[in-house]
């Protein structure tokens, strides 16, 4: 009689059909999730019943069959390392019959754990009874794990930290900010260094400051959004000759402050760079150095480090000179105020200010004729009232005033690059420095944004693209579908980013740039002012260039984080803004497909909307093979992007930040 397998041979023999990788797993809002790992193009499939207790971003090791299929499936079979225990949330208190029947959350309760926190990637947490009477229901919360019983579908853990209710302006902006581990209180230590270093704060004396340039006689102003206190730049202009103007560029002289190493420094560090909120402002130093020390505020002696030049009247640099300099705004302006001053050609410094705009015009001219693309996107502003709430909207378009000074920070940025990398006689210097780099777009996305705006009516030539970007761009200019045009163009490109290895900035057609112009904000502007004034003044040997490539891959890695939770935050005050529209009908104008809905964009107030295929009633949509567009299967109508459809907004929901809305009926033309 043949003697059956054991088990553990059974388990020997089956492990061989499997192979075995680690990866961090990336778990999506529908509760499956994706491993990447080493050696496979595609990401590796984990079914939900298969996660077996990891979260999201945990590095976990998994087991799969290999084959051909598109699709490779595979089984979480441990936790390596627990990436996060703190989670942000959401607290859920029902009644008892409320939980007996809670199908959406799909939990097993459990004695004494009839509260439960649901946080922002589907992770669902258990909280004892005792816990959860410090908060009410839908607040918003921080979480710890501290167990997972080994019988328990869900983990337990205990409220660090209630936020207040969801919607609430400040319970938003600090969920947030708690969510993506970003500080928002300095430092005890860093407060007292601060403290510290603004009690030195004296009357300027030119006479006991070595290698600054006294320019305080000479007419100099700044110009900012109406709500800014933190003035990193300043212009200086004064006319030399009948048609040669010299123009001084200063920008606030931080890391003569903040040096290298100390406690606000590696603070400054770690924030690297300032977050910008609707009505609020988390800054990269603490309000005693942004807003009034380091601040070029009018009426007042500052230090700056300045790029001073002579220009001709067509924009032609004759000479320039860079160095650290003492200054004083005579006047604080506003972006308005300066186009009011254009617009009406009167008002106080209107000399200069002609001067300058008439210069920023000569310098954009030649700057798009280089293969600069002239992407001018609209920013979406609300007022808010005095609890913070939104309660009109307004769409911020770049006019004269803020053309005129971004094409001086730009010249900036590229005249400090070239002045650190080519030497005198025109060889490049091969100094370490940071640089703005901005590589070549990805042909594929190319050729999908060509594939995908073809139906709308735009052509794209693949032989001169930028210039092709910039045609498109203009013909665009005010029409329905603007902004999604715009997002598609700005998906096609790479991301810039921060880098020691200078391969040029694609998006401007500059060969040198960098981040000069912004040292209170940015912590990649302290890095370019601290090895500018090293090859200018000391001379001495610098770090490594892996210590710098280490910092500026830290810079580029924090800046997209601060766009992820700008642009979420913006979402947030979109979302609430809208509630006061439920039940009314607008034009919306279509952005994408995914196999179960429809993205739209909500053309009066551009944010994102969403239909579900099978909530439309007229017929039984479905995604053509194209991914460009919908198809009924009865009536035979088929939707692309870029349609208009008449929609009715019957619904927000504050917890996912999403706008439901009802399909009407397209729009034929």
């Amino acid at each position: 009689m043949k003697k059956k397998d054991s088990k553990s041979t059974l388990n020997k023999r089956n492990s061989k059909n499997y192979s075995f990788a680690i990866g961090t797993i990336n778990i999506t809002n529908y509760g499956y999730a994706f491993v990447k790992i080493k050696d496979y193009k595609k990401d590796i499939f984990i079914p939900k019943n298969k996660i077996n207790k990891s979260l999201e971003g945990d590095l976990v090791k998994i087991k799969f069959k290999k084959n051909k299929k598109i699709k490779i499936k595979g089984e979480v079979i441990k936790i390596i390392y627990r990436k996060k225990k703190k989670f942000v949330g959401i607290i859920k208190i029902y009644s008892k019959s409320e939980y007996l029947n809670n199908k959406y959350y799909n939990i097993n309760f459990y004695k004494n754990y009839k509260s439960f926190t649901i946080c922002n990637n589907n992770t669902i947490i258990l909280i004892p009874l005792n816990e959860s009477k410090k908060c009410n229901h839908n607040d918003k919360v921080l979480v710890e794990i501290i167990s997972w019983p080994k019988n328990f579908k869900n983990p337990i853990g205990k409220i660090i930290k209630i936020f207040g209710k969801i919607g609430n302006y400040k319970a938003e902006i600090y969920s947030l900010l708690e969510e993506y581990e970003i500080s928002y209180k300095f430092s005890k230590q860093s407060k007292n260094e601060a403290k510290k270093i603004f009690s030195k704060k004296v009357i300027i004396n030119y006479e006991k400051i070595n290698n600054r340039k006294d320019i305080r006689n000479i007419n100099t102003f700044t110009i900012d959004p109406k709500d800014a206190k933190d003035f990193d730049d300043a212009i200086s202009v004064r006319q030399i000759d009948k048609f040669i103007w010299e123009i001084g560029i200063h920008i606030s002289d931080v890391t003569h402050y903040i040096k290298e190493n100390s406690i606000i420094d590696k603070e400054a560090y770690l924030r690297n760079t300032s977050i910008y909120f609707n009505g609020k402002v988390i800054p990269m130093l603490p309000k005693i150095l942004s807003n009034d020390l380091c601040s070029l505020q009018p009426k007042e002696d500052k230090l700056s480090f300045s790029f001073i030049f002579s220009m001709n009247k067509n924009g032609d640099i004759l000479k320039s000179w860079i160095g650290k300099t003492i200054i004083q705004s005579n006047k604080r302006f506003t972006y308005d105020e300066v186009q009011k001053i254009i617009d009406q050609k009167k008002g106080i410094f209107y000399n200069e200010i002609k001067t300058l705009h008439t210069l920023s015009k000569k310098m954009e001219k030649n700057r798009l004729k280089n293969g600069s693309i002239f992407l001018d996107k609209v920013e979406v502003k609300f007022h808010l009232d005095n609890k913070k709430n939104p309660i009109s909207l307004y769409l911020e378009k770049n006019n004269d005033a803020h053309c005129l000074i971004e094409e001086f920070m730009l010249l900036t940025n590229k005249k400090i690059s070239e002045f650190v990398s080519i030497n005198s006689n025109g060889k490049l210097s091969n100094k370490t420095y940071i640089y703005r780099i901005h590589d070549k777009p990805d042909n594929e996305k190319i050729l999908y944004l060509k594939k995908i705006i073809k139906p709308l009516g735009y052509f794209l030539d693949l032989k001169n693209v930028k210039n092709s970007i910039n045609k498109i761009l203009l013909k665009i200019k005010g029409k329905p579908e603007q902004n999604m045009i715009e997002n598609l163009i700005l998906r096609s490109m790479s991301k810039a980013k921060y880098s020691t290895n200078n391969i040029g900035h694609y998006g401007l057609s500059f060969i040198h740039y960098t981040h000069f112009t912004s040292p209170i904000r940015r912590y990649s502007d302290i890095i370019a002012h601290r090895l500018l004034y090293n090859y200018l003044f000391k001379n001495k040997k610098i770090k490594s260039v892996d210590f710098y490539e280490k910092q500026l891959q830290y810079c580029s890695n924090k800046e997209r984080i601060v766009t992820d939770i700008e642009r979420e935050f913006l979402k947030f005050i979109q979302v609430k803004f809208l509630k006061k529209f439920l039940g009314k009908e607008f034009v919306v104008i279509i952005t994408g497909f995914t196999d179960w809905s429809i993205y739209v964009d909500l053309i009066l107030f551009h944010v994102e909307g969403m239909i579900k295929l099978c909530d439309i009633k007229e017929d039984n949509y479905i995604l053509n093979p194209n991914g460009y567009s919908i198809i009924g299967k009865n009536k035979k109508n088929i939707c692309c992007l870029g349609d208009k459809i008449k929609v009715k907004l019957i619904d927000i929901n504050m917890e996912k930040k999403r706008v439901i809305l009802d399909w009407i009926k397209k729009i034929t033309i």
